[in-house]
């Protein structure tokens, strides 16, 4: 017996260190297949960065187009802003004071000031001399602005109030009063500058791009904290560029 289990021992011995070998063979294929894994994702990795990278560098070239088209946008405005300004300076700089009237550099207003020589206190109806104004000056103006059409959304004739009504009106009354007020007479105006034989070639422009604003007296001229009624009253032409449409037109495409 004792013979028998000693020529077993070291089969027992060799089929335990067998075990252990085919343990550690299978360990080191599941090792193995880890560090494959382990390697896949790493390349995945690393091209989901390469992806990521070219992406930001077309983000950033788009960004830098879009920036030097905004930048053009704004030196074009900016440049025919100063030119239509010039273009009016030169074309009525000996009746602005005739006139009482101004033209706002920022906005590119051309204001007449003198409410007395307009409108009749409280009227709509346009005076004979503000009819010789405006037949004089409308046919005039739309000839300085015809080479800056295609940068002019829109000419706005303005109206303008003070903050005052008569008699005992509240001041949400004399707003609203005033509104329709301001409103009824650019009406007037653009009526008045329509029907000017002078401006019949362009009259489909007129209709397409001159629209009549009342205001109120939300506009109020303000001297040292104090509101100057008389020039608060006032009518002007402003001139609004087509910047904000190009500037969308880039977003939207972008």
């Amino acid at each position: 017996m004792s013979t028998l289990f000693s020529r077993r021992a070291p089969e027992q011995e060799e089929n335990h260190w067998l075990s252990v070998s085919d343990l550690m063979a299978g360990l080191m294929v599941v090792f193995l297949f880890i560090a494959i894994a382990l390697m896949r994702d790493a390349i995945i990795s690393a091209d989901e960065m390469r992806e990521v990278a070219r992406t930001a560098k077309q983000l950033e070239r788009e960004a830098i187009v879009s920036a030097d088209k905004m930048r053009e946008i704004a030196l074009t405005y900016q440049q025919s802003q100063v030119d239509i300004f010039n273009a009016l300076v030169d074309e009525f700089k000996d009746d602005l004071e005739p006139w009482d009237a101004q033209i706002d550099e920022d906005t590119l207003t051309f204001t007449f000031q003198s409410p007395d020589v307009l409108f009749e206190r409280g009227e709509i109806i346009l005076s004979n001399r503000y009819q010789q104004l405006l037949t004089d000056f409308f046919p005039r103006y739309l000839m300085v602005l015809d080479p800056y059409k295609q940068s002019i959304s829109e000419i706005r004739i303005e109206g303008h109030t003070s903050s005052r009504w008569g008699g005992s009106t509240g001041e949400s009354q004399a707003y609203f009063l005033n509104m329709a007020l301001s409103q009824g007479r650019t009406r007037s105006v653009l009526d008045y500058v329509y029907s000017l034989e002078s401006v019949a070639p362009h009259r489909d422009w007129i209709k397409g791009n001159i629209a009549a604003v009342g205001l109120s007296s939300s506009k109020a001229i303000m001297i040292d904290g104090s509101e100057d009624l008389l020039r608060s009253r006032r009518v002007g032409f402003r001139v609004i560029s087509n910047a904000d449409v190009r500037i969308k037109q880039i977003i939207e495409v972008n």
